[in-house]
């Protein structure tokens, strides 16, 4: 599913009525004609407005006009447009209260690279804004709840892009829990044993306080996993919620890689 597949931000066009047009044979926003639309004439006249518009601004890569005209819930379908472009990223800290916590690492994957930002070293507000500047789409897991708001308490940063958290749409698809347990219900596996944000606590104050350097190295291999494997995860995620909207009724497949193939 692309962007230009979708014709639910246009003013009174939803899921069913979205379905009809592709039903009806307009899966793409260039394929729309109001004179075969199934909808009516003031209908046909918003979603040819929104096409026109829309199409520009796809062609200028403004990601933010689409986040704000996007239903929360659609965010999915950015993926296959910003996919390597978007950054995952994912934190780690030394508790649960951003208040009175600290960041400890923070990863970022983008294109296939991932840096990691380490407390004390190059955390600092720059480095985060450097992180997340121009990024069209950011990916987490439970990022909206947890790592936006703590890495926006703690730093000089807004990070204001489209964001595609995660375990929204894992639930849509009945993958509900932690992100370990939704790895291991999909097949993603990890050339590590398994650590858990305890762990991560614990292996933060033995390098800061004991200065061990071990413990340094397997935080930041653990919180490389998290990043690393959102993109795995996105990819199970975004072909399943394609194959249950436009590809069960237009029968094609997401030009996303399959991680489990």
């Amino acid at each position: 599913m692309r962007i230009e597949n979708s014709f639910v931000p246009a003013e009174g066009v939803g899921e069913g009525r979205e379905r009809s047009l592709w039903e009806a044979g307009i899966l793409t926003w260039e394929e729309f004609d109001p004179a075969r639309a199934p909808l009516g004439p003031k209908t046909g006249e918003r979603v040819e407005s929104f096409v026109a518009e829309a199409l520009e601004r796809l062609d200028d890569g403004d990601a933010r006009y689409f986040g704000e005209r996007f239903p929360a819930g659609e965010t999915w379908r950015f993926y296959e447009n910003f996919r390597e472009e978007a950054v995952f990223f994912d934190i780690e800290t030394t508790g649960l209260d951003s208040g009175r916590e600290d960041v400890t690492t923070v990863s970022f994957t983008r294109d296939g690279d991932t840096t990691t930002l380490i407390r004390g070293e190059d955390l600092t507000d720059e480095r985060l804004r450097e992180q997340f500047r121009d990024a069209p789409l950011v990916v987490s897991f439970n990022g909206k709840q947890f790592d936006v708001p703590f890495l926006e308490d703690n730093f000089e940063i807004s990070i204001d892009a489209p964001h595609l958290d995660l375990m929204y749409p894992c639930r849509r698809i009945d993958l509900t829990g932690g992100l370990k347990s939704i790895e291991k219900a999909v097949g993603i596996d990890r050339d590590r044993p398994d650590l858990s944000g305890r762990d991560a606590v614990r292996l933060w104050y033995r390098y800061a306080r004991d200065g061990d350097d071990d413990a340094l190295d397997t935080l930041v291999s653990y919180n490389r996993d998290d990043t690393e494997n959102l993109r795995n995860l996105a990819d199970v995620v975004a072909r399943r919620l394609h194959e249950d909207s436009l590809g069960s009724v237009a029968g094609e497949s997401p030009g996303i890689p399959d991680p489990l193939a």
